[in-house]
């Protein structure tokens, strides 16, 4: 089987071809530079994504979260609705942990806000 991704890695944009035999990618073309068959055989194997999401404090304020590393793209909407549930008290600062370890990551803060 013959898959075509588009490299997300670096501003490039590669147009990579990638060969999956019995579930293991045993080709990457297209890429111009190492990170590219990493993206393609991740993507194809075990695809992750960052999240980025915004969090409601208890004050009614919204602030901007993300994750601190990718998660497994299948608990991306399970960690939505872990971001959603969360209601964090001000102040909070640029990279504060606002949720520990969900699904191997932690969600932090990506703005200041001290209303």
């Amino acid at each position: 089987m013959e898959r075509e991704l588009t490299c997300i890695v670096c501003p490039i944009g590669c147009a990579l071809k990638v060969e999956i035999n019995d579930g293991k990618v045993t080709g990457v073309t297209g890429n111009t530079c190492p990170r590219g068959k990493v993206y393609a055989e991740t993507e194809c194997t075990a695809p992750m994504r960052t999240v980025t999401s915004t969090v409601r404090c208890e004050n009614g304020e919204i602030i901007p979260v993300k994750t601190d590393r990718p998660i497994p793209k299948e608990k991306v909407f399970e960690a939505m609705q872990i971001i959603k549930s969360t209601h964090p008290v001000l102040p909070i600062k640029l990279g504060d942990v606002i949720i520990k370890d969900v699904f191997g990551s932690n969600i932090i803060a990506v703005k200041n806000s001290d209303r």
